[in-house]
């Protein structure tokens, strides 16, 4: 299926959108002149996608009439009769239905394309119901169910015909409507099946988009997962707001963890899933979290970390502030009143400036679609940990040791490398044996693994990693690790006292004891850790800052054991830097800089490597290169 999301098609930028006038009241109060003129003014600044929503009660305005002991009788519009024609048998409000299409065109000549959220129940803090289903579980209850699928069915088989509909999304958001326990985890996959076989059966030419929100890599305690929504659905989505995610928070939005945030999370989704993933809503969430001048630097870092690591697109939340609306949610939520691009007094902020700016600079140079990057180690999430915190801290730390992961989960089946990482290994069943036994077979066969130890149990161990566990306990105090250029404490819940028998040791603890050991085993070598680097950084406000501890350099060594080669390289943590081969003889190097100030850099070319030209984004200076704050480049090497 091609759509905008394949990889290949050009890095798309945009927003979702409610009209300027009435926010998630426009469909009923309709001005199909504001929404011209938003879009008029959207598509001026080089807005390409819109994600729009057919809010559920106005869509399908049912009421269900009841007869003795609230028996159910009968739908009806209010207390109008549904009619006899297909709206009716769906529910389904024609005027709304013709206001839609009004929209999509309207869309379409300004050339702005469309992702539809089918079923938006959810929105902004407030659900939105028909009244037929208020107070019911609408992700779980069949009578619910049936008259979404029957509205999902009328809208695609309307709509359908429009070429400005980009992808149908389920819904926005559709996980916060109604709880679905763990132990009925196999509901959430019922219902995203249903709605995208719903949607399929109308129109299988465009993708179906998971539209979800905060989705785990193991149930746990949360019925929706990744591999679930990638099952059912064509495109994964995220929705990284600093706020709302656990661990990004702690740190200044225009610094690396944030800036990392979007690109680190939808990844996590598109190599877990094996589908593509973008962002589908990002934001710093108003003028009580960041000013606009630096949200519209955190814009233009997330979109150069987006692009250089094939997220495929990103939309900003959203297109217009809504401070002048007085319903709810926007009368409850303060949060929810200033998250536009646009004023409410038509003046572009910062953030849709950059975006513009980011946009334009992809167009002039002819840089929209990148090759895909290079990736030189596989981490593996496992059970028993908290797999975003552990890969999130994961893929920075692999940034600032200047190589790129591909993610998988430790359930899945091996992908090929010849570098992986288990990190952070916790709990007494951290992945089968099965596998475990896979990947020592493929460290036998030449590969590198480094693992990392939040505690947990990996049998065979002793043998194949030449050290004993003296002992473990509760740790009282963080453990020292010295050596591999480092001097540090890492918080650590468990203290594991380590002996060498044929291991290599390459740091050891405050007491002299091994906390960092290497072996050969067969082809391959085996690097253990004693300590979980990626959970204790992940938990740490500004880890990742200039300054701060230097835990990078961990993975720097066990790069250079793993004798990870690349075309280009750098000495500062903070300038990230991805390969995208072109051919044999060409490579782009696209170099981000996540910090607020300039930096000046030299990048360092490895043998029989030269710097040919600058395509974007950085200043020759002196044999250095100058990067700006927030910002990113390409440049293009060629074999000497």
């Amino acid at each position: 299926m091609n759509s905008i999301f394949s990889h290949g098609e050009p890095f798309f930028v945009g927003c979702n959108y409610w009209a300027s006038h009435a926010g998630t009241a426009m469909w009923r109060n309709w001005r199909p002149e504001v929404v011209d003129a938003d879009f008029r003014l959207l598509a001026s600044h080089g807005v390409q996608i819109a994600r729009v929503f057919p809010l559920w009660p106005d869509f399908q305005p049912i009421t269900l009439h009841t007869g003795g002991g609230q028996c159910p009788r009968e739908m009806r519009w209010g207390e109008e009769p549904l009619s006899d024609d297909e709206f009716g048998r769906a529910g389904v409000n024609p005027v709304m239905v013709e206001r839609f299409r009004t929209l999509a065109k309207l869309a379409g000549e300004h050339g702005i394309r469309l992702v539809v959220g089918l079923v938006t129940g959810w929105m902004s803090g407030r659900m939105h119901v028909p009244p037929a289903f208020a107070g019911v579980n609408v992700i779980t209850d069949p009578d619910a169910v049936r008259w979404e699928v029957r509205m999902v069915r009328l809208l695609v088989r309307k709509l359908a015909d429009l070429p400005s509909i980009a992808a149908w999304d389920l819904g926005n958001e559709c996980n916060c409507m109604a709880p679905v326990e763990r132990e009925n985890g196999s509901a959430a996959w019922v219902w995203s099946n249903t709605i995208a076989s719903a949607v399929r059966g109308e129109d299988n030419s465009r993708p179906v988009v998971s539209g979800m929100h905060s989705l785990v890599c193991n149930t746990g305690d949360y019925a929706w997962t990744i591999s679930d929504q990638a099952e059912t659905t064509d495109v994964l989505c995220t929705h990284p707001y600093p706020l709302f995610t656990p661990y990004c928070a702690q740190d200044p939005v225009n610094t690396l963890r944030n800036a990392m945030h979007a690109a680190a999370e939808t990844r996590l989704y598109g190599d877990v899933g094996n589908i593509p993933a973008f962002v589908e809503e990002a934001g710093s969430l108003g003028p009580s979290q960041s000013s606009d001048r630096v949200a519209g630097v955190y814009m233009t870092n997330m979109l150069w970390n987006s692009y250089a690591h094939d997220c495929r697109g990103l939309l900003w939340w959203c297109a217009h502030d809504q401070d002048r609306l007085t319903h709810t949610p926007y009368d409850w939520a303060a949060i929810e009143r200033e998250l536009g691009l646009i004023r409410s007094s038509g003046e572009a902020k910062p953030a849709l400036l950059a975006m513009q700016a980011f946009s334009e600079t992809l167009d002039r140079t002819g840089l929209r679609v990148l090759p895909r990057f290079r990736r030189d180690a596989v981490a593996i999430l496992t059970q028993g940990q908290d797999t975003w915190a552990v890969g999130y801290s994961c893929f920075i730390l692999a940034k600032q040791a200047g190589f790129d992961i591909e993610f998988q989960l430790g359930t899945q089946p091996l992908k090929e490398a010849e570098f992986y990482i288990l990190p952070s290994v916790a709990g007494h069943d951290p992945l089968p044996r099965r596998r475990y036994l896979e990947l020592l077979r493929r460290v036998e066969d030449g590969a590198t693994l480094l693992v990392t130890s939040d505690g947990g149990s990996l049998q065979p161990f002793n043998g194949p990693f030449g050290i004993d566990v003296e002992y473990r306990a509760a740790a009282v105090e963080p453990v020292r690790i010295a050596g591999c250029g480092v001097d540090l404490d890492c918080p650590a819940p468990i203290l594991l006292k380590l002996s060498s028998r044929e291991a290599e040791v390459l740091a050891t603890d405050g007491d002299g004891d091994p906390v960092f050991c290497c072996r050969n085993y067969g082809k391959g070598k085996l690097l253990f850790l004693s300590v979980p680097i990626e959970k204790c950084t992940a938990q740490t406000p500004r880890a990742f800052l200039p300054g701060s501890p230097e835990f990078y350099r961990l993975y720097r060594k066990a790069a250079e054991v793993a004798a990870v080669r690349r075309c280009v390289t750098r000495v500062n943590p903070s300038l990230t830097l991805t390969e995208h081969p072109v051919d044999s003889e060409t490579v782009l190097v696209v170099a981000v800089n996540n910090t607020p100030g300039e930096l000046l850099e030299t990048l360092i070319p490895a043998s029989g490597w030269r710097l040919d030209e600058i395509l974007c984004g950085a200043e020759a200076s002196l044999g250095q290169l100058r990067f700006p704050g927030n910002s990113g480049a390409v440049l293009r090497y060629k074999r000497a």
